[in-house]
């Protein structure tokens, strides 16, 4: 699939897109070049331009594969589904993870790519674009960032975690503070690329996210299983990035980390997660 060589070309392309698309509108944004898709879900002139970038490259590295960026699903929310077509294969693009950091001038925003294959996640790229630290995993061939092989383990001090809001909101409200305590300090920086790379820094030690959005997990996922851990859905079940987007997801690159993250889960009753009649 992936002929030598092929991986530090799609590497190269992350880094002249940012380069191109990216670093020259930060903190350079006109009022209309940023609009909602929805409530709280931001989208910029930066998206659109790195995204058309980024599959044009893609087609002449892997020619014939199709693209599932974030923005074009806005447009045929069709396309999503290739990720769950059996045989198939395809790329998954978000051309700008950490969009509402982006347009408030905050410095945490990386692009993410990852090629998909039968259903599976095969490789892995994430560009932490301030900070210009690069993390790479290509399936059953390790984890490196900025070229540095990472081999997870479980930490020497109390956990610190990273997860979405609402999940943080009732692990709070339902846990008593023993319990509570086994998971740690918990926050986000509202961009999955950038915390993947920090767990893989060490910085933290796991992630923990209802929603579970391909563009925003499949690269960084694989990432933390090729650093020897895990990625599990709530309910215990692998990750993959073509489950239910609302099954959550449990990552760290410790599988005793993720274990007894899933323990201390169990114990919070979510709703959210029921599924829909």
């Amino acid at each position: 699939m992936l002929k030598p060589g092929d991986s530090q070309r799609v590497a190269e392309l992350m880094r002249e897109t940012a380069a191109a698309e990216l670093l020259p509108r930060f903190r350079n944004l006109a009022k209309e070049d940023i609009r909602q898709k929805r409530p709280g879900d931001f989208v910029t002139v930066a998206d659109l331009a790195a995204e058309q970038r980024l599959a044009s490259g893609l087609a002449k590295i892997l020619p014939g594969v199709p693209v599932v960026g974030e923005e074009a699903v806005e447009g045929d929310a069709g396309l999503v589904e290739l990720i769950a077509r059996t045989g198939e294969t395809c790329w998954i693009v978000d051309p700008l993870d950490g969009t509402s950091n982006f347009a408030a001038g905050r410095d945490r925003f990386a692009i993410i790519v990852a090629l998909v294959h039968d259903r599976e996640t095969v490789g892995g790229w994430i560009l932490d674009v301030p900070n210009d630290r690069l993390a790479i995993a290509l399936k059953g061939q390790g984890t490196t960032l900025d070229g540095v092989p990472i081999l997870g383990k479980a930490p020497d001090r109390p956990p610190r975690g990273l997860a979405s809001y609402r999940v943080r909101k009732e692990i709070d409200r339902q846990l008593t503070p023993r319990q509570r305590q086994r998971l740690g300090e918990l926050t986000t920086l509202s961009c999955a690329g950038r915390e993947y790379i920090e767990i893989l820094r060490g910085t933290f030690d796991f992630s923990l996210y209802r929603m579970t959005k391909p563009w925003d997990h499949a690269a960084g996922a694989l990432m933390l299983a090729e650093a020897g851990g895990r990625a599990v859905r709530f309910n215990g079940e692998p990750y993959r990035p073509a489950g239910r987007l609302d099954a959550g997801i449990i990552a760290a690159p410790s599988s005793d980390v993720v274990a007894e993250a899933k323990a201390v889960l169990e114990l919070v009753e979510l709703p959210l997660l029921a599924p829909k009649a």
